[in-house]
């Protein structure tokens, strides 16, 4: 089984060299010339795809070669490109920037998934300098088929025609676009990245008008055309047979609450798609807005920023009652990150205090750094999300901190990464597990099945 709908990768000379705004730009044009573009995200980023799937209408990938094999990630992508014309990659950080060498690059997705790359240079002030970063991009892994070079940040035409000149006479490949310096060419940032887009959309005035803005911008200084002859002269793609998204029934007739709102949208696709597949429910529910939880046999609440929503979240007291009650209830909880800091004693967030639901014994705050990690390790017990003994590669991506009053029960130890304290995750309480730890379905696989079969088990024996 092959693939060969052309595709296109992304990809910066480093962090903050304006790939993500291009790439919003592009696939706004793309989108208006009636393709049906499919994009996906290097590594596990939550905020970037978010953008992707606003503008395309199609859920966006993540694609990570340190947590996924070649296999795993050939399928992902073919998956989600069924039914579209042309595929986009955002690259991460720099191309050759990666967990342990080449793993969990830019680059090693690149290379296995045989995709041409056009390489994103923030070109500020540099010229001739331009050419020798391009031509030491290109000859630093030859493998990695770097087709066009995009130089952002121009300052203006006389330092444009310099860079391309440079550029396509010492480095001997074309330049494809050319992005002049423009405020326009800024999206919203915090402290974890940039402001996700269902916040974006409700609470940032003017922000789709700064997306269309961006659009025109990239269409004036890309050559679009060109772009999609390169993403045509990609080589067709061998395509493994179905492993992930397979139909099952083992989820019929459970019903799983998935927080959904401003305040929590931090979820893969694919954790929620394996849900469906196999049978399940998936029931959305706002903690913010919704008076009381539905009808659900577990609840699964997933990173975001809720001290951004403290306030309102505290406010709805009806909504923390209720998801007390299911807990008392033997209903089973997975919160992850910013689910965690909900179930907290209380979010302290620029002075002020918020209290929570409690069931975590220990006040959230901001922390004094900054964690982006992967993360590995076990299952020290059997809970909502694993048995004990049972190994998985994950991820936690957080500025804050959790300051425990009372000690608790954790479910997991990690070999890598932070956890909650000296390594220790997953806070157990009754039927819920609560961590810092992200997982994704493709890469540890007993989720959503685990926790699906705990929910199940749980209604059954109520």
């Amino acid at each position: 089984m092959t693939t060969d709908i052309p595709r296109v990768l992304l990809a910066g000379d480093r962090s903050s060299c304006g790939k993500t705004t291009i790439v919003a730009g592009l696939l706004a044009a793309l989108r208006d010339r009636k393709y049906r573009v499919q994009s996906y995200k290097v590594a596990l980023d939550y905020i970037d795809p978010s953008y992707h799937t606003w503008i395309t209408g199609r859920w966006c990938r993540n694609l990570d070669g340190h947590l996924m094999s070649e296999k795993t990630l050939r399928e992902i992508y073919a998956h989600a490109a069924e039914r579209a014309d042309v595929a986009v990659i955002e690259g991460v950080r720099g191309l050759y920037e990666g967990y342990e060498g080449d793993r969990g690059s830019t680059a090693q997705i690149a290379k296995m998934l045989k995709t041409p790359v056009i390489l994103v240079v923030d070109a500020r002030s540099i010229t001739r300098s331009a050419a020798a970063l391009v031509k030491g991009y290109m000859d630093f892994d030859p493998n990695v088929d770097i087709k066009g070079v995009i130089l952002n940040k121009i300052g203006g035409e006389r330092h444009a025609r310099k860079a391309v000149a440079a550029i396509e006479g010492h480095a001997g490949v074309e330049v494809v676009g050319v992005i002049q310096r423009d405020d326009a060419m800024h999206l919203s940032m915090r402290h974890l990245g940039l402001v996700p887009m269902m916040e974006g959309e409700k609470r940032h005035r003017g922000f789709l008008d700064r997306l269309e803005e961006i659009k025109r911008v990239v269409e004036e200084g890309l050559d679009i055309d060109r772009i999609l002859e390169i993403a045509a002269e990609a080589e067709p793609l061998d395509i493994p047979g179905p492993d992930i998204y397979r139909k099952e029934d083992f989820g019929e007739g459970v019903r799983l609450g998935v927080a959904l709102d401003e305040a929590f949208n931090f979820y893969y696709r694919d954790n929620i798609e394996l849900m469906e597949l196999a049978g399940t429910e998936v029931v959305p529910v706002s903690l913010v807005h919704d008076g009381s939880l539905p009808q659900v046999d577990g609840l699964y609440i997933g990173g975001g920023y809720p001290e951004l929503y403290a306030e309102e979240l505290s406010k709805n007291r009806s909504m923390v009652a209720s998801v007390r009650r299911v807990h008392d209830d033997g209903v089973p909880i997975f919160a992850e990150c910013g689910g965690l800091m909900y179930l907290s004693r209380e979010i302290e967030y620029q002075g002020r205090s918020h209290p929570m639901v409690g069931l975590v014994p220990g006040r959230s705050r901001m922390g004094s750094r900054r964690i982006v990690s992967y993360v590995s390790g076990k299952f020290t017990q059997d809970c909502p999300m694993g048995a004990e003994g049972a190994r998985f590669l994950g991820h936690e991506f957080h500025h804050s901190e959790l300051v425990l009053e009372d000690k608790v029960d954790y479910a997991i130890k990690l070999d890598r990464g932070t956890g909650i304290e000296k390594g220790f995750d997953g806070v157990v309480e009754g039927n819920m597990l609560a961590s810092y730890t992200h997982f994704h379905a493709a890469s540890y696989r007993g989720f959503p099945r685990r926790f699906i079969q705990v929910s199940r088990d749980a209604r059954d024996g109520r």
